[in-house]
């Protein structure tokens, strides 16, 4: 059964806004109170945080789909609509995460450190929000955004200092349990370590983590073996520890070449060239074993290597590799850059920047123009198309933004196709320059005559008290003696 999963494809989607609510406020006596409809709620976002906890990917490998909440719709009373809550996913540490086309969107590295990878919809308008001084009744409220929708790959890159690399069988998970307090699972058989294993080692002041990288085998860097799916937790790595079998039983084997396999699967990998190296001939404890390493590491040497005689059972030569190993990742440490502070980057829009581009295309012999940009492809999101008064708010809306006269600029005349969003998902429609909805044969947009209009019962008194007053005056006037 898998334990452990370092490479996942996971579907993510945020939470849906909530739709705005169009509603008027209603009390006795108060035929007319106003618009009171509420906004939306925000959808939840679907965010990757490390945990140090957690150790492997199998969760999502086995729920590859999650999704955040929506938000809830406005109601009349001017109450909003609740939040969605957000999905908080947490990854192991060293994880990266990249899209469909392999690109990399975020290196999570560091408890806590945390990418939304998904965001949540921003809800819509109640019309209380959008009524203004000549906005006094809006019939309308604008919908709710759709939260992103994404697939995303993580893969995981232990975060080791040091990494044991080399044939299967050669002692490196031995090693690691004897230099610190990890328990890997050990045989004599080939492929034992299925998962990388990490310890902590001490040596003197300097404490540093140690990982074995399973399943290294000629081809390995071309998907023979297990090679290709562990190499990549090599990357991060400061020091590289080649851990060569001096006791094997194949014939057809000796420490130096399986040093030149090793080495070699690592360069076709790449990015390891410049990554310290140190050679530890193990199992010196059997009697051929001692025999070999001293005829092997003058050449090993030679070549420029440091050569540490070891033996993770009788624990020989373990004190000098793990101070050896500390001076090394030390010395890394030290030549890594100071971290500096997060720097709080603003790009201001340019002033004359509208936000939006109109591109002019041919469909089928027919001219098209396509307007791409955030304000008016939300607005198009965030309308209500069977709303009358809410087609006409948004003509209004795109008026103000200046499409109408970029239209006329790249040529449209009435009747030709206007697109509005990306190929896949836009909204279409034939342009007719300055042709207004129908609401407004009613008066502007989203006004109500009603609230000029004199009322009936209210009139009806104020004639009365006119003829009241008339007749007053009437009897002032009035002289028995003429």
């Amino acid at each position: 059964m898998t334990t452990f999963v370092d490479r996942v494809e996971l579907h993510v989607a945020a939470g849906n806004g909530g739709h705005g609510c169009a509603s008027v406020h209603r009390e006795k006596f108060k035929p007319l109170g106003g618009p009171d409809g509420g906004n939306g709620g925000r959808g939840g976002d679907v965010i990757l945080t490390v945990d140090q906890s957690v150790t492997t990917l199998l969760d999502y490998h086995h729920s590859p789909h999650r999704k955040a909440t929506n938000g809830k719709p406005g109601e009349g009373g001017n109450r909003s609509g609740k939040d969605g809550q957000d999905l908080v996913l947490p990854v192991p540490d060293g994880t990266v995460v990249l899209d469909k086309a392999g690109n990399v969107l975020a290196d999570l590295v560091g408890h806590g450190t945390s990418f939304i990878a998904a965001q949540g919809g921003r809800g819509g308008l109640g019309n209380a929000a959008l009524a203004s001084a000549r906005r006094k009744a809006p019939g309308f409220a604008l919908l709710g955004e759709p939260g992103d929708v994404q697939d995303i790959v993580l893969e995981l890159k232990t975060v080791a200092d040091v990494a044991l690399v080399g044939y299967p069988s050669a002692g490196k998970s031995s090693l690691i349990s004897v230099l610190s307090a990890a328990k890997p699972k050990i045989a004599d058989y080939p492929f034992t370590t299925l998962v990388p294993n990490l310890g902590v080692v001490t040596a003197g002041s300097t404490v540093y983590t140690i990982a074995d990288v399973p399943g290294l085998i000629p081809g390995a860097s071309q998907g023979k073996g297990l090679g290709l799916e562990f190499l990549r937790h090599v990357e991060r790595c400061s020091v590289l520890v080649h851990v060569l079998d001096t006791a094997t039983l194949e014939s057809d084997r000796d420490p130096v070449s399986d040093l030149d396999i090793i080495e070699e699967e690592l360069r076709q990998y790449g990015g390891l060239d410049n990554r310290p190296r140190i050679v530890v001939l193990n199992k010196v404890d059997v009697p051929d074993g001692k025999d070999l390493a001293e005829m092997v590491r003058p050449d090993l040497e030679a070549r420029g290597y440091r050569v540490f005689e070891v033996s993770a059972v009788a624990h020989i030569g373990l004190r000098e590799l793990s101070f050896a190993l500390g001076e090394l990742v030390g010395a890394a440490r030290a030549a890594k850059p100071k971290e500096e502070a997060t720097r709080i980057v603003i790009r201001p829009k340019a002033v004359d920047d509208a936000g939006f581009t109109v591109v002019r295309e041919e469909v089928g012999g027919e001219p098209l123009f396509r307007v791409r940009g955030e304000k008016p492809e939300r607005w198009v999101r965030q309308t209500d198309f069977n709303n009358d008064e809410a087609v006409g708010y948004l003509a209004d809306r795109l008026g103000r933004l200046g499409v109408e006269e970029e239209l006329m600029k790249a040529g449209a005349r009435a009747g030709d196709g206007v697109a509005i969003g990306p190929e896949e998902n836009a909204v279409v429609f034939d342009w007719e320059p300055t042709v207004m909805a129908g609401a407004e044969m009613l008066g502007r947009r989203g006004e109500d005559h009603r609230f000029d209009a004199p009322r009936p019962a209210a009139q009806r008194r104020r004639d009365k008290q006119a003829e009241r007053d008339e007749a007053l005056r009437e009897y002032d006037d009035f002289d028995p003696f003429e």
